[in-house]
């Protein structure tokens, strides 16, 4: 069976959900202190709890997702996906596999993240699959490479040299130095990701995201993902059940 690109992106946008350096002059301050500001913000934990509300919208679907969240930092991401408390999927992410399987169609997929770069339009890992739900940029901001600007009391950052046929930009908030927004475009491709973040919220002196707005379009089809964060415990006590049942059948990615 091939697997319907909706669900690549699920299984990349529910891989995940800081203290931050204080810069006085923010009309003043250079992209080296911004840059470094939003590193610093980046939470710290060991392991995280949570629960989830994804709404998913195409131009011909809709649905509402409840998700149980369980991580270790940089190991291990582990997803139960349930809806009307009936349990229809489970993911385990970890830095080198992606192992999935869906109860209603009894399918299964077991692979790496290479094809889901593919289909985003660039390559994709762990780490960026991390970064990307915790507020913090999917790629690493080089301060040489760097511009910064402030733009309506927000940091703008984006490359010096744009790559070719590649624009990536976004904002970070001046109070926190978390994104705001990030977006990536490809024009040749018709290809668009892109991420806003609503409020973040304060938990054990950290920031995590509240709310996690996605869109993504190629060609004229378009994908709306809302993620609403409903409970975060930092450093519970986790495991990361994870076991495909027998009879599945494998499904192939394109």
């Amino acid at each position: 069976m091939k697997l319907k690109p909706y669900y690549l992106l699920i299984l990349l946008v529910l891989a995940s959900c800081g203290g931050a350096k204080n810069i006085v002059n923010i009309e003043s301050a250079s992209a080296k202190e911004v840059i470094s500001a939003h590193q610093a913000a980046a939470p710290d934990f060991t392991t995280l709890a949570g629960r989830v509300q994804l709404v998913y919208d195409t131009e011909d679907k809709s649905q509402s997702i409840t998700v149980s969240l369980r991580m270790e930092k940089d190991k291990n991401i582990w997803i139960k996906a349930s809806i009307l408390g009936i349990t229809v999927a489970k993911v385990l992410i970890t830095p080198t596999s992606v192992s999935y399987y869906e109860t209603i169609g009894k399918t299964y997929f077991e692979g790496d993240f290479a094809l889901l770069g593919e289909w985003l339009g660039t390559p994709i890992n762990f780490q960026q699959t991390q970064n990307l739900l915790l507020g913090q940029s999917i790629f690493t901001l080089n301060p040489s490479e760097y511009k910064s600007e402030v733009s309506l009391n927000k940091f703008k950052i984006q490359p010096k040299q744009q790559p070719q046929d590649f624009i990536h930009s976004l904002l970070l908030n001046s109070e926190n130095f978390k994104i705001a927004s990030e977006n990536l475009y490809q024009p040749s491709a018709e290809r668009l990701l892109s991420i806003r973040y609503g409020d973040y919220q304060n938990i054990e002196r950290q920031y995590f995201p509240s709310t996690i707005l996605i869109d993504t379009s190629e060609k004229g089809s378009k994908t709306k993902i809302e993620i609403n964060y409903r409970k975060i415990d930092v450093n519970a006590n986790v495991s990361f059940p994870f076991e495909i049942p027998q009879g599945y059948e494998e499904i192939q990615l394109n």
